[in-house]
C-alpha cells in the first residue's frame, strides 16, 4: 500500500502541475475554495443568503425643480436610513456622481491617445476640455431631523456625513440635504450617461435626469461601505428603499420615470389622461398618449408655467427621469402570470417612424422573455426613452440611442437600436433587482444581462445576429500580456477591451455553460434559482458560482477558473488519429486462442500516425490474458468474448492537445463512409489527469472518412485549422509554411 500510495502521489503531482518552487497548485481543476470568501451566517456555502443575511435600507422624499432657462436642477431631499446591520455606524457615505463632470476629474483622455497633427474640435474637447462649463454638485446644507447642521467631508464623487450620535444596530435616522447642479450638454462628454440633448431646429431639449441626487452608498457584510469613486465606467452599488419624488418642470413637458405617476389627472390634459387610462388595458398594441401633432405644437409654445409630477416607487435602488416638451408617448399593457405592467416609450418626432413601430414592442419582448427565465417583472412600468448616442439603464426606465435619418434606418441600425432597448430594459433584472455591485464586478450585470438579451433576440428576433461563441475569438486571440481576467473591476480594464471582457466574454461563457457543459434543463433551473434567491438583495460572484453548482450538482470550479479568473483560450488540436481493426484470425471458436505473428502487435507500422484513411486500418491483436495478470483473483475474463464482441468493429484512437490552456469539452463529428454523420461530446473532465494532452479510443460499427472537432463552433476555439482529419489542404499548406520558417 505504501508503494502504491507513493505512486499515486507522484502521478498527482505531475498531472495537477504542482510547483515546488512556488509551493502552490497550478491545476486547472483545482477547487476555488481559497479564492472565494468563507461561507458564514450571512452568505451560505450553497450560494444562498445565510440565516442572518442583512442589508441596509434608505427611503427618500425628494422635491426637485428643473429650471429650463438656465439648465439648472435644484433639489431637497429627506433620507431615512435604516441600520439593519449588527454594527454601530458613526458616519455615512453618499455618492455625488455629478462631481465626475468637473474639469480635471477622472476621464478618458489617457485612453483616447495623444495629440496628432490634425484633430476635430470634439476630440480636443474630450482630450483637454478647452471649452469650460459649469459642472458638479453644490451642497447647500445637510441637517439632522432637528435642523442642526451635520459635518460633511467631500472627496471627489463621495460625501461623508459625520453623525452627532452613532447609529446603533436596528435604529434609523432622518436627515435632509439641499443641493443643486448645472445639467450638462451631453454632446460635450464621451460616454455621457445623463444631461440634456439640444435640438437646434426647434430650440428644445430632452433632459435625462440621472445621477442627480445625493444617494446612499451600499454598506454590506462583505466590505462595509462601498466607496469606490465614480469614474464613469463602473456604475453603482446602492441600497433599496421607497421613493416619493415631486418633480417640477415646465407645464408643457412630459415626464417619464421611475415609479407610478400618482397625479396623472393633474399634469395631463383630459385627452392625454383618457388615453393613459385606456393604455392600461391595451394588450394588443400600443396606445398613443401624446401624439406627434400635440408634441409639435408644444415645441412651438414653450410654456413658462410650471407643473409638478409626483411619482411613488417602492423597493428600488435608484430613480431617474426624462423630461421634454418634444416627447411623443405611447404605452401597452403586458400581462404576466402574476401581474400586469405597462411597457412605454417616450421619443421626439426625430425618432419617427421607427420608434413608434419598434420601441414599445421591444420593451414588451424583453419583459416577457426575461420574466420566463427569472421571475415576473414586478414593477408597474418599463420605459424606453430615445436620445442620441446612449444605452443606459435605471429602475423602470432606460435611455436608448438609435434614430432614423430622414425617417429611414438600415436593417443593421434598426437591429442595433432594438438590441439596445432589449438590453437596457433587461437591466431591470441585473442589476436593478438582482443588485450586484457594478463598480466592483461589472460582468455580473453586463454579462448576465447580455446573455439574456441574446436569448430574447433569438426567440423574438431570429433574423438578428446573436452573440455566439465564435464572436469572442478575435478578442481571445489577443495579447495575453495586456489582457485581464473577467474578474477585474470595470475601471481597471482597457477601454477598447471593455465590451469584450465584461459583455461578450461572460455571455459566451454562459452560452457554453448552458449549451455544451450543463445542458438546458440543469442550467435554466440553476440560473432561475440564483435570480430568485438574490432578487432585491446584493449578491457577489461567489454567490452565483456556488448557486449554479448547488442546484445542478455539477462541479464547475474548473469552468469559473478558466473563463473568469484566467486569460487562457480554447485551442484544441486533433493531433493524431489511428484506425485499428482486429486481425481476421483473432476470433477462433475452436481454440479460443490466437496465434500472434511477428508484426501483429503495436510496433513499427502501428506506431506511425496516419495522415488519412487511405492505407486502411492498422492490425490489432487481442491475446489471451496470462493468469499472472489476475493476481489472487480466481475468476477469469472470457478473452474469446472480448474478441467476438470486437469482431468487425473499427477502433479509432484520437489524441487531442490543449494548445490554448483553457480546458473545454470536446465535441466530435464523425462522418462515415455511407455519408451519415454522428456527433458525440466528451466532458471537460477528460482533461483531469493530463491538462495538456489526452487520448481517447472509440469503437465504431462503420468506417469513418472524416473527423471534425467542434463542428458548430460551440466552444470559441481560436484555431479551427487543426480540428479536422484528414487535414484540409490549406491546413497542410499552413503547417508546411510553419516548418519552413
Amino acid at each position: 500500500m505504501k508503494n502504491l500510495f507513493a505512486f499515486f502521489v507522484m502521478i498527482g503531482l505531475v498531472v495537477q502541475g504542482y510547483s515546488q518552487d512556488q509551493n502552490k497548485w497550478k491545476g486547472k481543476f483545482e477547487q476555488l475554495d481559497y479564492l472565494l470568501p468563507t461561507p458564514n451566517e450571512y452568505r451560505s456555502g450553497s450560494g444562498a443568503p445565510g440565516p442572518k443575511y442583512w442589508q441596509q435600507k434608505a427611503d427618500y422624499v425628494i422635491d426637485a425643480e428643473l429650471d429650463e432657462p438656465t439648465n439648472q436642477l435644484h433639489g431637497k431631499e429627506t433620507i431615512t436610513y435604516y441600520n439593519n446591520s449588527p454594527e454601530t455606524i458613526s458616519f455615512l457615505w453618499l455618492q455625488l456622481d455629478q462631481n465626475v463632470n468637473k474639469k480635471g476629474n477622472e476621464d478618458f483622455a489617457s485612453a483616447l491617445g495623444s495629440l496628432k497633427d490634425t484633430l476635430t474640435g470634439l476630440s480636443m474637447q474630450y482630450l483637454v476640455r478647452p471649452i469650460e462649463f459649469q459642472a458638479g454638485c453644490t451642497i447647500n446644507s445637510v441637517t439632522d431631523k432637528a435642523g442642526k447642521a451635520l459635518p460633511i467631508t467631500i472627496n471627489n464623487t463621495m460625501m461623508r456625513i459625520d453623525l452627532n450620535t452613532p447609529l446603533k444596530a436596528g435604529e434609523n435616522l432622518s436627515f435632509t440635504i439641499s443641493w443643486s447642479y448645472a445639467i450638462t450638454d451631453r454632446a460635450m462628454f464621451l460616454l455621457s450617461r445623463e444631461g440634456y440633448e439640444h435640438f437646434p431646429e426647434d430650440n428644445n431639449n430632452v433632459y435625462l435626469i440621472a445621477h442627480w441626487f445625493p444617494r446612499m452608498c451600499q454598506y454590506d457584510d462583505f466590505e462595509g461601505w462601498q466607496n469606490k469613486q465614480f469614474q464613469r465606467l463602473g456604475e453603482f452599488a446602492l441600497e433599496f428603499g421607497n421613493y416619493k419624488v415631486n418633480f417640477t418642470v415646465p407645464a408643457d413637458h412630459i415626464v417619464g420615470g421611475t415609479g407610478s405617476l400618482t397625479n396623472a389627472k393633474e399634469v395631463l390634459t383630459s385627452a392625454e389622461f383618457d388615453r393613459f387610462e385606456k393604455s392600461k388595458s391595451s394588450f394588443d398594441k400600443p396606445m398613443v398618449i401624446v401624439t406627434e401633432e400635440e408634441a409639435r405644437q408644444k415645441e412651438k409654445m414653450k410654456s413658462t408655467a410650471k407643473k409638478t409630477w409626483r411619482f411613488q416607487a417602492d423597493n428600488v435602488r435608484d430613480v431617474a427621469y426624462a423630461s421634454s416638451r418634444k416627447f411623443i408617448w405611447d404605452a401597452q399593457a403586458v400581462k404576466l402570470p402574476t401581474n400586469t405592467t405597462l411597457a412605454m416609450s417616450f421619443y421626439p418626432k426625430e425618432g419617427l417612424p421607427v420608434w413608434s413601430e419598434e420601441s414599445t414592442k421591444a420593451v414588451k419582448n424583453a419583459v416577457e422573455v426575461y420574466s420566463q427565465n427569472t421571475f415576473d417583472y414586478p414593477y408597474p412600468v418599463a420605459i424606453s426613452v430615445n436620445t442620441s448616442n446612449i444605452g443606459m439603464e435605471f429602475p423602470m426606465i432606460s435611455f436608448n440611442g438609435g434614430r432614423p435619418h430622414n425617417g429611414k434606418m438600415s436593417d443593421q441600425a434598426k437591429a442595433g437600436m432594438i438590441g439596445t432597448i432589449v438590453h437596457e430594459v433587461g437591466h431591470n433584472y441585473f442589476p436593478m433587482i438582482v443588485s450586484s455591485d457594478e463598480r466592483q464586478w461589472m460582468w455580473m450585470d453586463e454579462g448576465l444581462n447580455t446573455f439574456l438579451q441574446t436569448r430574447t433576440e433569438m426567440e423574438r428576433y431570429p433574423q438578428f445576429h446573436h452573440t455566439e461563441p465564435k464572436d469572442i475569438v478575435p478578442y481571445m486571440k489577443g495579447d495575453k500580456n495586456i489582457m485581464r481576467p473577467v474578474m477585474t473591476t470595470s475601471d481597471n480594464e482597457q477601454l477598447r477591451a471593455f465590451g469584450s471582457n465584461f459583455y461578450q466574454k461572460p455571455t459566451v461563457a454562459l452560452t457554453i455553460l448552458r449549451e455544451t457543459v450543463m445542458g438546458h434543463e440543469l442550467f435554466d433551473r440553476a440560473f432561475k434559482e440564483y435570480a430568485n434567491r438574490w432578487k432585491y438583495k446584493h449578491p457577489r460572484p461567489a454567490d452565483l458560482f456556488r448557486t449554479l453548482e448547488d442546484v445542478s450538482a455539477v462541479d464547475l470550479d474548473w469552468f469559473w477558473r478558466g473563463w473568469f479568473y484566467g486569460t487562457d483560450n480554447v485551442d484544441l488540436e486533433l493531433s493524431e488519429v489511428k484506425w485499428y481493426k482486429m486481425n481476421a484470425q483473432a476470433v477462433d471458436p475452436e481454440k479460443k486462442n490466437v496465434t500472434v505473428k511477428p508484426g501483429d502487435l503495436s510496433s513499427g507500422k502501428n506506431e506511425n500516425a496516419m495522415t488519412d484513411f487511405s492505407i486502411g486500418p492498422l492490425p490489432l491483436t487481442v491475446k489471451n490474458t496470462p493468469d499472472a495478470n489476475y493476481g489472487q483473483y480466481l475468476s477469469r475474463l472470457d478473452d474469446y468474448a472480448v474478441r467476438k464482441n470486437l469482431e468487425g468493429k473499427n477502433l479509432y484512437q484520437l489524441k487531442f492537445k490543449n494548445n490554448g490552456g483553457l480546458v473545454s469539452p470536446i465535441i466530435i463529428e464523425w462522418t462515415y463512409k455511407d455519408g451519415t454523420k454522428e456527433t458525440e461530446k466528451l466532458s471537460a473532465e477528460i482533461w483531469r489527469l493530463n491538462e495538456q494532452e489526452v487520448t481517447k479510443i472509440f469503437v465504431k460499427d462503420k468506417e469513418v472518412v472524416g473527423i471534425v472537432v467542434d463542428p458548430n463552433a460551440e466552444t470559441a476555439d481560436i484555431d479551427t485549422g487543426n480540428n479536422t482529419f484528414p487535414k484540409k489542404p490549406e491546413a497542410n499548406k499552413f503547417d508546411q509554411l510553419k516548418k519552413e520558417k
